[in-house]
């Protein structure tokens, strides 16, 4: 059977890198975003927005993809609105590709909300769950577009009969500007600022962040478990978390990327510093960078995402992710944290992102 596979929102950084692997393993790919730019040789581009049945019936016409992966989301206002556009997305999606009876398997890439709890309820008092994160524990009470969207695919796969995996990724680590949770990058163009400016690299988190494990993972390693998941009997109609595979403190990290940068640090001192503070401000003088170095985009906002790195690094826990339930049925794919960083700093330096 060809694989065709349709990569939805390959624009992100969860969508490039899992459409660039999957060309690299020989599948027919298609990209759908809202974009205008196929940002993957090799991928067949397709534009249009996931809101707009219409236009979704006409730009998947003549596409029939035997594998579906949906790696993208839109951020709302509040929590209910975020469930209501975001599983709008998936079903609007699944009932287009509902009577071509060509998709065999359906892979969605959601992460560590789904046991840490949505934007509104974010690890709160009350709600802390035991770490390492385990795909067994259950759903929390509160609403979570997650679950909604997980709803969406086990709906229609009872009605049209596909396969599924879920995907739960920690932070995830690789190369894509504008996307929403891109903490990788954000670190990179705060370091740079503070390098310009000769100011020291602060730490912006909590003390059991500061102090405590934690784990990332790479986008090439969710690339790959992603497409593992979807040619894995065994895997299929389960729920994997993803991750590097290693650990490391935030204590030992973040000299390390001030190493790289060649900048003084400050750690965590008695409270957090939400990096949105610490960046508040700083959009003449990364426009200031940009026209000194030739840099590629000049909006600080466009290269960099404060509110979601806040979100991880302010924890009032330390957050690793158990990886058994792939890991048993023989995934054994393995990142090095630093390297993946490392790595992602040259790329961004490389493409002109940072000076």
């Amino acid at each position: 059977m060809e694989k065709i596979a349709l990569v939805v929102g390959s624009s992100g950084m969860a969508g490039n890198n899992l459409s660039q692997e999957l060309v690299a393993q020989g599948w027919k790919t298609y990209g759908l975003s809202r974009s205008a730019k196929n940002n993957v040789n090799g991928v067949i581009h397709v534009r249009s927005d996931l809101l707009d049945i219409n236009t979704l019936n006409q730009a998947l016409w003549d596409v029939n993809p035997t594998h579906v992966f949906f790696t993208t989301w839109m951020r709302r206002n509040s929590e209910q609105e975020n469930i209501e556009v975001n599983a709008t997305m998936v079903r609007n999606l699944l009932n287009v590709l509902s009577g071509k009876r060509s998709v065999k398997h359906v892979g969605l890439v959601t992460g560590l909300k789904h046991y840490l709890g949505p934007f509104e309820a974010y690890v709160t008092e009350g709600t802390l769950p035991e770490t390492p994160l385990r795909e067994e524990q259950p759903r929390l009470s509160y609403p979570n577009f997650y679950y909604a969207q997980e709803d969406e695919i086990y709906s229609a796969a009872e009605r049209d009969g596909f396969t599924w995996s879920v995907h739960r990724p920690h932070t995830v680590i690789g190369n894509a500007v504008g996307n929403l949770m891109n903490m990788g990058t954000t670190l990179a163009v705060y370091a740079s600022i503070c390098k310009e400016e000769n100011i020291p690299f602060i730490f912006p988190g909590s003390e059991a962040q500061w102090k405590g494990l934690s784990d990332v993972t790479d986008a090439g390693i969710l690339a790959k478990q992603i497409i593992w998941a979807a040619e894995t009997p065994t895997a299929f109609n389960k729920a994997f978390n993803v991750v590097n595979g290693d650990v490391f403190r935030w204590s030992w990290l973040w000299k390390q990327i001030a190493a790289w940068f060649s900048i003084d640090y400050i750690g965590y001192e008695n409270e957090i510093k939400p990096l949105t503070k610490i960046l508040d401000g700083k959009e003449e003088a990364w426009r200031k960078m940009a026209d000194k170095y030739g840099l590629a985009e000049e909006n600080l906002n466009k290269v960099s995402s404060a509110w979601h790195t806040d979100l991880d690094l302010g924890r009032p826990i330390e957050v690793m992710t158990d990886m058994n339930n792939s890991r048993k049925l023989g995934f054994k794919e393995y990142c090095n944290t630093r390297e993946s960083f490392f790595t992602l700093f040259e790329q961004l330096k490389s493409d002109k992102i940072i000076p």
